[in-house]
């Protein structure tokens, strides 16, 4: 009598054979979830497929079976054992299937067995301080006052009041979690009479009404390094809240603002400044002073012909670049100035010029050559 063939354990489970770990579980729940029969009582197609979906996850999710599985086939895995998705009476509960299966992804939220009072780090938290541009060019320590949550000073943490204890919570035996039955499903969720701690107190601290933390008020200096600009965010380790259960605390973030600054515009690591100039320093050139982010003046060479809006380039005058060697440039963006109200001498000269140049400038000169 003809054998029939065993249908594909991937196929079954609607996955490729690179699928990974994580994809075969999540491939697993979505297929027992459509077939199991709490969901299809008397169903018999829908049985034979659960039992179908159990026996390619038994085997797909154990790495020795699944590599015979793929190197074999089903002749690999024959006689190896096969598979124990199933209790005496025929079907897995569905919470103990997921709870086994999902507990260490989803937290134990499927009626897996409890690991004991969660452990939380403390959240992070984030401030804000503001420089002007000539302290983020040098950099600068800032000294910064916030508030935060810590273990209280009187109970150190504990919660209790002096010559008493915690107690394991009756309500969740001490695992921090209780569970809720829900149809065919389990939710487990914090215990609401300990928070999740798995112990309560019977007589509360004073200062902090058992709750073993408290608001502080904290002060410290943050370090905001040469170059920094707008936006850049400084991560101080362990300056956040407690958490719960010795989860430590959390991380404070710095975020950084420069102020717009008078005469300077920034570019990255370039400075800009706006420089005047007279025409005839555009035409016959000379020198200029302009002032630098540090408070100094230099003296900057205008070459001969400089046109409106031409930019003058000085190297390594600009901002410190974060995090690395060197700095940006000083770019100096040329404007010639107009005489509003010449004296009688400058109209004179500039009249003689205007001759001299051939009056009124043609731009169809210019362009066509007329």
């Amino acid at each position: 009598m003809p054998t029939t063939m065993k249908e594909d354990y991937y196929k079954i489970l609607g996955i490729e054979r690179n699928a990974t770990e994580v994809e075969i579980k999540s491939a697993f729940r979505k297929q027992a979830m459509k077939y199991h029969p709490d969901r299809n009582p008397g169903n018999k197609e829908a049985e034979e497929q659960f039992k179908k979906v159990n026996e390619a996850f038994s085997v797909l999710s154990d790495p020795q079976k699944k590599q015979m599985y793929d190197q074999y086939g089903h002749d690999g895995i024959n006689g190896a054992g096969g598979f124990g998705g199933f209790n005496a009476n025929g079907f897995g509960d569905i919470n103990d299937i997921f709870g086994s299966v999902f507990g260490d992804i989803f937290g134990g939220g499927f009626g897996g067995r409890s690991r004991g009072p969660r452990v939380t780090r403390g959240e992070d938290l984030k401030l804000d301080v503001t420089l002007t541009l000539e302290e983020a060019f040098s950099g600068k320590e800032v000294p910064v006052d916030y508030t935060r949550l810590d273990n209280c000073s009187v109970c150190d943490g504990s919660g209790a009041a002096a010559g008493s204890q915690r107690k394991t919570c009756r309500s969740c035996n001490g695992s921090g979690q209780v569970t809720y039955s829900q149809g065919f499903f389990s939710m487990r969720q914090v215990c609401p009479d300990c928070g999740g701690k798995g112990t309560v107190v019977e007589k509360p601290c004073s200062e902090c009404r058992g709750t073993g933390h408290k608001r502080v008020k904290e002060k410290i200096t943050v370090k905001v390094p040469s170059g920094v600009r707008t936006g850049v965010t400084l991560r101080v380790s362990n300056g956040g809240d407690i958490g719960e259960n010795g989860g430590g605390f959390g991380d404070l973030y710095v975020e950084v603002h420069v102020k717009d600054h008078k005469i300077f515009r920034r570019d990255g690591d370039n400075l800009i400044i706006d420089a005047p100039i007279t025409y005839p320093q555009a035409v016959l050139g000379g020198t200029i002073k302009v002032p630098t982010i540090e408070g100094k003046e230099m003296e900057v060479t205008i070459p001969k012909g400089t046109q409106f809006g031409e930019v003058l380039k000085v190297q390594g005058n600009g901002m410190p670049k974060l995090g690395k060697k060197g700095f940006g440039d000083l770019l100096i963006n040329v404007k010639i100035e107009v005489l509003k109200k010449p004296t009688a001498k400058q109209k004179e000269l500039l009249e003689a010029l205007a001759q001299e140049t051939g009056g009124k400038k043609s731009f169809l000169k210019d362009l066509f050559g007329k």
